[in-house]
């Protein structure tokens, strides 16, 4: 093992330093921590981690380090965060532009819930939220997962946990086996569902159970008939 000699280098940094150090670290001693702080500039900032591992394995130990740094660097780093739009109303879903000259958008859902959707990189994006057809793949996903449980619930069944994998893909309609003749040659969507069932299930139980997928109201929605009726907002109002 070698060992390499850092304090005349810390001493040179000029930037701000932050250290965090747990006393019970079993990996890297608290006289590390405290060599690297005596040999800092100011500013300079010392947190204790009280009773965490050096791999900061609870979960709690690591909310608290990531609460820390991030207050901390506030301070030091010019980051201006994406305005949140105003709160929408219960029952209403709202994409509002973040950024004019990109896709970034901020979705608010009601009143209490916020998330980003956006475009990968190659596709002139930031890649800072899911793609819109990722959020629809996602709904699939969330609304399977929901229906399984609350039947396995319902029936008591050994069921310990569930994953659902969704994809997204546009096939030929000739491609696929269950779709209407009348259809061949134009473009389908192909939503491609993986459900992990985790529990002491009988082959019969999962066998209902995933019949139970397929009677997910999402499921159900993308499988009818949709009717979208668009319209246009008095100029300056929120709709």
């Amino acid at each position: 093992m070698t060992k390499t000699e850092l304090s005349e280098s810390i001493g040179k940094l000029r930037r701000a330093l932050l250290v965090l150090h747990s006393p019970v670290d079993q990996t890297v001693g608290i006289e590390n921590a405290a060599a690297i702080y005596a040999a800092a500039r100011h500013p300079k900032s010392f947190v204790t981690l009280d009773s965490a591992d050096h791999l900061l394995s609870r979960k709690e130990d690591g909310e608290y380090a990531a609460q820390v740094i991030g207050a901390w660097a506030a301070r030091y780093l010019d980051v201006t965060a994406q305005p949140v739009p105003e709160s929408v109303p219960e029952g209403i879903v709202r994409s509002a532009e973040a950024e004019p000259n990109g896709f970034l958008q901020n979705i608010m859902a009601g009143p209490a819930h916020h998330v980003w959707a956006d475009e990968p990189e190659s596709y002139g994006g930031t890649d800072m939220g899911m793609t819109p057809y990722q959020f629809l793949s996602s709904g699939l996903a969330a609304c399977t997962s929901m229906t399984v449980r609350m039947y396995a619930r319902r029936k008591g069944w050994p069921l310990d946990h569930i994953h659902v994998d969704v994809s997204h893909e546009k096939v030929h309609a000739k491609d696929c086996e269950s779709c209407d003749t009348s259809s061949q040659g134009t473009r389908i969507d192909r939503f491609q569902r993986m459900i992990q069932l985790t529990g002491e299930l009988s082959d019969e139980q999962r066998r209902r159970l995933l019949e139970i997928a397929d009677k997910c109201p999402v499921h159900r929605t993308l499988e009818g008939t949709i009717d979208i009726q668009t319209s246009l907002a008095p100029e300056g109002g929120n709709g």
